[in-house]
């Protein structure tokens, strides 16, 4: 079976200590990174847009891409180390939100960090992209906290 973490800058520790906890050793782990188009796709449309298409030699984007994908091989060989146990390391680039469920098809747990509010349990606790892999991934899905978790006492009020 195929245990995968979803490592994104600021969570992906967390993700690693709860894959090294919960995961058996004799399953396969896959650290997974995915790489947003935002900031490529932004930076050829203003030069396209502003600057012309005479120059293709010198769109933005190129150079952007290559800095993402270094980033990306970095965090993944941090990953890797911190899990301290064979994993295969897979850097894709799309929406992450569709690339992790797309990921996760056949898996048997996905292990994901809360990225929101961490100052208490809640929807806020899950920015948008977490918010939809854990509401479509085809498996089981283990959630974890990048830091302590809030205290309980924090929670909102049961209703009236």
């Amino acid at each position: 079976m195929t245990v995968i973490a979803w490592i994104v800058e600021g969570t992906w520790a967390a993700c690693v200590d709860a894959v090294r906890a919960h995961a058996p050793r004799d399953d396969d782990v896959l650290l997974l990174h995915v790489t947003g188009p935002e900031a490529a796709d932004a930076a050829r449309g203003a030069y396209a847009g502003l600057l012309g298409r005479s120059r293709p030699d010198r769109d933005p984007a190129v150079p952007l891409e290559s800095l993402a994908a270094s980033a990306a091989e970095r965090l993944l060989a941090g990953a890797a180390a911190r899990l301290d146990r064979p994993a295969i390391l897979l850097d894709r680039t799309g929406r992450p939100e569709r690339e992790v469920v797309s990921a996760a098809e056949g898996a048997a747990l996905l292990v994901l960090a809360r990225d929101g509010d961490r100052t208490r349990p809640g929807p806020h606790s899950l920015g948008p992209a977490t918010r939809f892999v854990v509401d479509h991934a085809p498996c089981p899905v283990l959630l974890v906290w990048p830091g302590p978790a809030p205290d309980p006492a924090a929670a909102p009020p049961p209703p009236a």
